[in-house]
């Protein structure tokens, strides 16, 4: 009786030795995750975004009666910061911090005739939801490249239609029209890991990234990409600026 209880104590000491390790363990873990911030800025007057006409559909033209609508190529704050901007990391990265595309779900939206947001950045694997927040039929075409093993889909989308459910195997950079409203141009930039997306300032934030070097490439509709080389110490920011130049 004495050599079971002796036994059962030892038993109850390995598991909490080994709960309180796996608890230290992951808190280390969270404290040692950093990431990578900077501002992304365009050098030069920015290029006019011409005017969209919508006179074809009542809906759409009526939504933007005392708001026109531009085109968003290029979207510049008045600081000069470049909006949808996508940055994201493309060397460095171990295995563990690609194993798994994140679990939120992003959305799509069709809203007054316009997709919003105009560039979606997600993980490959990562599921989207097409939305659609207007009263009239929309037509979602994205145009993949097929040798990339993304497979183009096109479907139309009544109001009060469900959500369109989707997600991307691999990474690209897709164009999305829609084949009603030509107007209608919008991007999903499928990547492979942790990402971010300049806001209306050009700021961004590429969070939980493990300590280590790492190249992170900017990427731009109009102007392309710029690659930097970037460090990020435990628990502490990397600090990428881009500056692109203005056509």
């Amino acid at each position: 009786m004495r050599k079971e209880s002796s036994f059962a104590a030892v038993l109850s000491a390995v598991v909490l030795v080994c709960s309180g390790a796996l608890i230290l363990n992951q808190k280390v873990s969270a404290a040692g995750e950093g990431k990578i911030s900077g501002t992304v800025r365009l050098d030069g007057p920015a290029p006019h975004m011409k005017g969209i006409e919508m006179s074809k559909d009542p809906y759409c033209a009526k939504a933007h009666a005392n708001e026109p609508a531009h085109l968003e190529q290029v979207v510049v704050g008045s600081n000069g910061g470049l909006q949808n901007v996508v940055l994201y990391i493309t060397e460095g990265l171990p295995a563990s911090a690609l194993a798994e595309a994140p679990k939120e779900v992003l959305v799509f939206d069709q809203k007054n005739c316009m997709y919003t947001p105009h560039v979606l950045a997600m993980d490959a694997g990562q599921t989207f939801k097409v939305t659609s927040s207007d009263q009239t039929t929309h037509n979602i075409h994205p145009l993949p490249n097929p040798m990339t093993g993304n497979i183009p889909w096109n479907q139309s989308q009544p109001p009060g239609a469900a959500p369109i459910e989707k997600s991307w195997k691999a990474p690209e950079v897709i164009p999305v029209k829609c084949n009603i409203h030509p107007w209608m141009n919008g991007w999903h930039v499928v990547v492979k890991g942790p990402y971010a997306v300049t806001d209306g300032s050009g700021n961004y934030s590429i969070n939980n990234v493990p300590p280590g070097n790492y190249a992170v490439t900017a990427w731009q509709e109009l102007y392309g990409t710029q690659t930097q080389k970037v460090t990020v110490a435990a628990g502490k920011a990397g600090t990428a600026d881009f500056t692109f130049k203005a056509k």
